[in-house]
């Protein structure tokens, strides 16, 4: 949660600053579409024509597509774009790697002559794009996925293809200017207005690929890993783990910010086609993987949130910066977004957003509630409060579908907002006052005591387990599960002695 604060607005206008300044309309949980946006289904946000559409992740739902090389962006505009995506990551062992494996693949391009330049992004989103430019984005949350050589290989094999093959070019003409990146960033901040102002000064064009474009660019790849000497299979390898991931937060009922699966065709579709083109090139076994090299390259890195964002750890969320810290309430899973911390049941039947707004000199408390809300709040609901010494101010709104309980709370010279429904008539009160009693200040000595998490290869000794070596990973939700997808272990394979395995660790 590295939210900028945003100025809370009258209620009609309010939708258009979600996530930071959450509007629930309770009409529009009902609006939860299968694609993306299970956690804050009621946010909407203005698009850039000013019509109210679902509200975007936090990260660009697509990488930035454009293909055919005309003239390099400008220094500004990759800044935007690496800025949009948290940073640039620094990790040199594996900038090399990625370096060394992007320019083999392109050495077995039909362009080989191309050159480009790598970035590694401080996202734990799982994404990688090529850009015409001479660029190359590899996020770190890919990384910590990723279990072999051959399979980042396969990433950037796919996403170079879509440069070779000119897709974009194909589909409309590129003005190769500064939209690309003002685009990608109004997406990222969900900013309508810095958007629009973006828009109008820009002159990048995103496309989006075809199914047959992706699908072309998939078998394009496959056969330049070939070519490049590693296993054509490791396509299909990070495919699967790219949905077991994927798999593994929507079991938790999270899925706020998309990775590749949110613009791409069906994964089981997808590994089906792949493993059908590298059987066509020969039998498993071709090729390297290099496994060994990748691990340690990887060994270190940082896994999740960046912890200037705020820290979750089970079902307590910590922000050293902004100096406050919650529990959510049992069967709660979370979810730390650029702009908000979200929260639901695995059933989805109930939600929460904690965030924070900047307040007018001099704003109420029930102010900031009436000012962030556009639905109808329940007449004589307001009750001021005080919440471990922290003052506060609550109510109700009753929507056709579900039961809402708000609160702002001032913690020092911070105003948060936190927000409980629960779908149907029922109120969510006993878990809504156990979630408001739980706001604490975070202490010099807790914030210090902070570590952040981070990738940990460990090599398995005789005796060992999958259970064994899961349950180091104290720091994460559902251990085993993450271990065997970090790891590509299918549900019930044992780990080898000898061999090295990813951990999740403090």
């Amino acid at each position: 949660m590295g939210w900028p604060f945003t100025r809370t607005q009258p209620a009609g206008r309010a939708a258009a600053l979600l996530p930071a300044a959450v509007v629930w309309p309770a009409a529009a949980f009902s609006l939860l579409s299968a694609a993306g946006l299970s956690l804050l289904v009621a946010a909407c946000t203005a698009d850039q024509t000013g019509a109210l559409a679902p509200v975007a992740a936090v990260v660009p739902p697509e990488a930035p597509r454009t293909t055919g090389r005309d003239r390099p962006a400008n220094d500004a505009d990759h800044a935007k774009l690496v800025a949009s995506f948290g940073g640039e990551y620094r990790a040199p062992a594996a900038f090399r790697l990625v370096s060394d494996v992007t320019d083999r693949l392109v050495k077995a391009t039909e362009r080989p002559d191309e050159t480009y330049a790598v970035t590694l992004l401080d996202s734990p989103v799982v994404n990688a794009f090529a850009l015409p430019t001479g660029r190359i984005y590899v996020t770190r949350g890919l990384l910590a996925l990723a279990d072999d050589t051959s399979e980042l290989a396969a990433v950037l094999a796919h996403e170079i293809a879509h440069v070779t093959l000119r897709h974009a070019s194909a589909r409309t003409e590129m003005a190769l200017r500064s939209e690309l990146v003002s685009k990608v960033v109004a997406d990222v901040l969900n900013d309508p207005a810095t958007g629009a102002l973006l828009q109008d000064q820009s002159r990048f064009v995103l496309a989006r690929f075809s199914r047959t474009q992706e699908f072309e660019a998939d078998q394009t790849g496959v056969r330049t890993l070939a070519r490049a000497g590693y296993d054509p299979f490791g396509a299909a390898r990070f495919l699967t783990a790219l949905n077991r991931t994927t798999a593994l937060r929507a079991g938790s009922g999270l899925n706020a910010e998309p990775d590749m699966l949110a613009t791409h065709p069906s994964t089981p579709e997808r590994i089906t086609q792949v493993t059908q083109a590298a059987r066509r090139i020969g039998a498993p076994g071709l090729g390297t993987d290099d496994r060994t090299r990748y691990l340690a390259a990887i060994d270190g890195i940082a896994y999740g949130d960046n912890p200037a964002d705020g820290l979750i750890r089970g079902r307590r969320f910590i922000h050293p910066r902004l100096g406050v810290a919650f529990e959510a309430p049992e069967g709660f899973g979370l979810d730390n977004t650029a702009r908000a911390v979200l929260g639901t049941t695995p059933d989805g039947s109930r939600r929460l957003l904690f965030d924070a707004v900047e307040t007018n000199a001099g704003q109420g408390l029930e102010e900031v509630l009436k000012a962030t809300w556009n639905d109808a709040i329940e007449t004589g609901s307001f009750e001021n409060r005080m919440l471990n010494g922290f003052p506060a101010v609550t109510a109700v709104s009753k929507g056709k579908e579900w039961f809402f309980r708000l609160a702002a709370v001032r913690v020092g010279t911070n105003t948060f907002r936190m927000i409980m429904a629960a779908k149907g008539t029922t109120d969510p009160e006993p878990a809504f006052g156990r979630w408001l009693s739980s706001v604490a200040l975070v202490t010099q000595e807790e914030a210090r005591s902070l570590k952040p998490l981070r990738i940990q290869v460990v090599t398995a000794a005789p005796g060992d387990t999958a259970e064994s070596l899961a349950h180091r990973m104290t720091a994460v939700d559902r251990p085993l599960e993450r271990f065997q997808v970090l790891n590509g272990l299918d549900k019930g394979v044992p780990v080898r002695a000898g061999l090295p395995y990813k951990l999740v660790v403090e």
